[in-house]
């Protein structure tokens, strides 16, 4: 017989300690330039709505990054970006100038402090809403460090926010207004993440989509996010061959919800998780996956390459055992053996928007579908076209 799934429920969500509550809000609420940094948050708008009114009351600006899933409108005024593995470097002055950091959760919050603070200590007060400090102990030591905290509400962050908005008094400040948002472009006839993001927003204007993943590189401000279901964050861990898998779950999770569900992984990850596929086709879970193919672990050949030059060892020889190439994959024929559309290979980015749009109405319509996307390989997405045609050629020579 089954057991009694009621005996089996979550717990109730724990409380933070109401002096600790009382000391964090007399902190925010008489700080000169707070900011709040969101990492791992609920995708319920009810908790959405809470961080900004929070953000709101206090006039506080806004980080957050691509580890974690959307949990901050990226166009409000307050929100300083863009967001990426690492902060960008408006972010990071931003909370380098705070007096007082509310970290919601934050992934490594010691590292990230660390990056801001490089020559000093850490200056601004820290209130932390995690429960973080549970995995630091001295057994297998694959803990985040420890950060400095002032504050500390051991709590999901879900729950604090509430509390701390009810408790700290509106700060007088002078609104900002955000900066005109320049739409991501393209650039030129090189197929880079930049065109991809370019060519997404174009396909999938209009259109509700739910993002499980963006492969490394991807430009900070190519995507906006105006609800927590618009991207659900990366895998975490170093995760490679988890984008698949993921995509297939988000499908099962938002099926009939009216959101297609694309996942922008690179080739070795579609390489490593691409039987998740069948898993799709056969229970019928409509997903987009556009394959971002370098064909290379290139995070591998760019840190070789790096050894490299620090050891005094050919740079030339960094794509031994890093390139996927010669032959090249067939990455859509692939998809087609799970059950799949495959589309491409696509090298032209004035096609990209219009192959991208007939996936998004693939998956509207029911199918699972597989988009390679021939990107160059250790293109910047960053750097202008003009520089990006000086680069070394894709081949081994």
């Amino acid at each position: 017989p089954l057991p009694d799934p009621s005996r089996f429920r979550a717990p109730e969500a724990p409380q933070p300690a109401p002096d600790a509550v009382a000391r964090a809000a007399a902190l925010l609420s008489g700080a000169a330039s707070p900011v709040i940094m969101i990492g791992r948050s609920q995708r319920t708008m009810e908790s959405w709505r809470a961080r900004v009114a929070l953000a709101e009351k206090l006039g506080a600006r806004v980080v957050s990054d691509l580890k974690v899933g959307a949990s901050f409108p990226t166009r409000h005024p307050l929100f300083v970006g863009p967001a990426g593995t690492f902060l960008s470097e408006a972010a990071t002055r931003a909370v380098r100038e705070a007096d007082v950091v509310l970290a919601l959760d934050w992934v490594d919050l010691a590292g990230t402090l660390k990056q801001v603070y490089t020559d000093r200590p850490v200056t601004a007060k820290i209130v932390s809403a995690s429960c973080d400090v549970h995995v630091h102990r001295g057994f297998s030591m694959d803990y985040f460090g420890m950060a400095p905290v002032d504050v500390q509400l051991l709590v999901d962050p879900d729950v604090a926010v509430p509390q701390l908005l009810e408790a700290c008094r509106a700060r007088s400040y002078t609104p900002s207004t955000a900066p005109a948002d320049e739409p991501v472009r393209g650039t030129g006839d090189v197929l880079t993440l930049r065109s991809v993001a370019a060519s997404l927003n174009e396909a999938t204007a209009g259109v509700d989509v739910c993002l499980t993943g963006l492969p490394l590189g991807w430009p900070g401000n190519g995507r906006h996010f105006a609800h927590p279901l618009d991207y659900i964050g990366g895998n975490g861990g170093g995760g490679v061959g988890a984008g698949p898998g993921i995509t297939v779950g988000a499908a099962l999770a938002l099926k009939g919800s009216g959101r297609v569900v694309i996942g922008l992984v690179g080739d070795g990850d579609y390489l490593m998780g691409l039987t998740a596929l069948w898993t799709a086709t056969h229970y019928g879970l409509p997903c987009l996956l556009i394959v971002c193919n370098n064909r290379s672990f290139y995070n591998d050949e760019a840190h070789q390459e790096r050894v490299a030059r620090m050891r005094g060892r050919p740079v030339e020889n960094k794509w031994i055992g890093q390139r996927i190439n010669e032959p090249d994959i067939d990455l859509a024929l692939l998809a087609v053996a799970q059950g799949a559309k495959g589309i491409g290979p696509v090298t032209d980015p004035a096609k990209l928007s219009g192959v991208i749009a007939q996936g998004v109405q693939l998956a509207r319509e029911g199918e699972v579908c597989v988009i390679d996307a021939r990107v160059r390989p250790g293109y910047d997405a960053d750097i202008s076209g003009e520089r990006a045609a000086r680069q070394e050629p894709v081949g081994r020579t």
